[in-house]
């Protein structure tokens, strides 16, 4: 999330460096500075270990005095117009007038430190003086939000960004180059204002080459990377640091399982820890469930047991492709022929892995034996991909056709997921894998297609690399 500049700017609004509450500065001297309100204090500008004291601040703001009996009808009469900001109090003592209270107005309400006829009029009502005083309020780390520290302390017109994914007790942050100087105090700074939150990491640039997970580096806080997350009504618990979590993916898991009925048979591809696989089942859908990576393996069972779906889910640790070439194959060959017409089982197959999925698609050339029986419900494809191409739709079903080697014109849909990056999409293609794809016809020479080996790690593209660090 990208923060832009304040530009406001607040006639009559300046730093007070006196001691005293309450003083009057000649005119000269307030238009002079002219500063914005809820700046910390500009010697902060290059902090790279952060210290809070150095932030603290005291602005002169409008302030009406009036006796404490009407301080609750005047606050509400003037709920526009208080300060409304939290963390600071619009009410304070008098410290001259016990009898007295002092209700803090907005300064961009009131810039002039001249009330309006409408808020004079209210004061009439209540019998108070018109006359706004000037209050010198003072400013602390405490009162300052996360994306003002930072836009404070990272040098002029470079990108500040407090947004982050929250999986857990853990922010996970992508940082551009110029803010990795400051990475250790943006990473405080962020558990400092997000109750709940007590480790943030940021993903490096070195990445594992089997099971593309990328290193991370603890910023702030503790080094607890197994953590509980809760997607949909659903928990989940994982280890950040070896396992594939996005919860920007929480929608589109919730709006494939809507596609399920109960009895249907999924079959998730590469399943990570579970969170197409685990709702599915909880829907009463049979599940067959795998991932090549032995952590995301571990996890999986670890959530179907939390739970309670175990006795729901075949998992496997396989190679994707073996996956479908083996229990998938086994399964379907096994089922399609036995359905009946008034039977409504439906089969889906589940493939997300944008930044290769679609390259698997070739495996359901000529997936099955025999001929296409009339009654059987051919299965339901979802498959994910990422494009950077003018028409994202147009280029996944070409990718997709192209892996098939036929068309899936009037037979296909896209679905946008969400944006990755500038000029990146990533979109989930859903179709019924036509009968003369699937079913094996007599090659002449008696030879089957050659079966398409798994990418390796030489063969990563920077799709895979882009999958990562979004």
């Amino acid at each position: 999330m990208l923060l832009a500049q304040y530009s406001g700017r607040i006639p009559g609004l300046f730093v007070a460096a006196e001691k005293n509450r309450f003083f009057t500065m000649p005119e000269a001297v307030e238009d002079k500075a002219d500063l914005e309100l809820y700046s910390p204090n500009p010697e902060v500008r290059g902090m790279t270990l952060l210290n809070r004291e150095a932030f603290k601040r005291t602005v002169l703001v409008p302030a009406l005095k009036v006796k404490k009996e009407i301080v609750n009808a005047l606050v509400k009469s003037l709920k526009h117009t208080v300060l409304q900001r939290p963390g600071l109090k619009r009410v304070v003592e008098d410290p001259e007038d016990e009898d007295s209270r002092f209700v803090i107005l907005d300064p961009h309400k009131i810039p002039e430190f001249s009330l309006g006829e409408s808020e004079q009029e209210v004061l009439k009502q209540l019998d108070v003086c018109p006359e706004v005083s000037k209050y010198n309020l003072e400013l602390t780390y405490e009162n300052f939000k996360a994306e003002e520290i930072l836009r404070a302390v990272l040098p002029e017109g470079q990108e500040v960004t407090s947004g982050f994914s929250r999986v857990g007790h853990i922010a996970h942050l992508n940082l551009r180059d110029h803010q990795l100087p400051y990475r250790h105090l943006i990473g405080q700074v962020i558990i400092d204002k997000n109750p709940g939150i007590t480790c943030v990491v940021n993903k490096t640039n070195i990445i594992d080459s089997t099971y593309r997970n990328f290193q991370m580096e603890v910023l702030a806080g503790d080094s607890n990377l197994v953590t509980k997350v809760k997607e949909n009504n659903i928990a989940y618990e994982l280890d950040f640091s070896k396992v594939y979590w996005n919860p920007r993916l929480s929608t589109e898991h919730g709006r494939i399982v809507e596609l399920l009925k109960p009895g249907d048979v999924l079959f998730d591809v590469f399943a990570g820890i579970g969170p197409f696989a685990i709702p599915a089942a909880k829907k009463k859908c049979q599940v067959f469930a795998n991932d090549l990576n032995p952590e995301s393996y571990k996890w999986l069972l670890h959530n179907c047991k939390l739970n309670k779906v175990e006795k729901k889910i075949k998992a496997f640790n396989m190679d994707g492709r073996e996956f479908l070439l083996g229990p998938v194959r086994e399964e379907l060959s096994k089922e399609l022929p036995l359905l009946k017409e008034e039977q409504k089982t439906s089969f889906h197959i589940v493939m997300n892995l944008p930044a290769l999925a679609i390259e698997f698609l070739d495996v359901f050339r000529h997936f099955l034996a025999g001929e296409p029986c009339g009654t059987a419900r051919l299965p339901t494809v979802h498959c994910y991909g990422f494009s950077k191409h003018d028409d994202p739709a147009k280029d996944i079903q070409e990718r997709a056709e192209a892996s098939l080697g036929t068309s899936l014109a009037g037979r296909c849909s896209t679905y946008l997921v969400r944006n990755v990056a500038p000029n990146k999409e990533m979109l989930c293609i859903s179709f019924q894998l036509p009968a003369d794809v699937l079913y094996k016809r007599p090659c002449p020479d008696g030879a089957n297609p050659a079966s398409k080996r798994l990418c390796t790690s030489k063969d990563a593209s920077e799709e895979e690399l882009e999958l990562k660090k979004s």
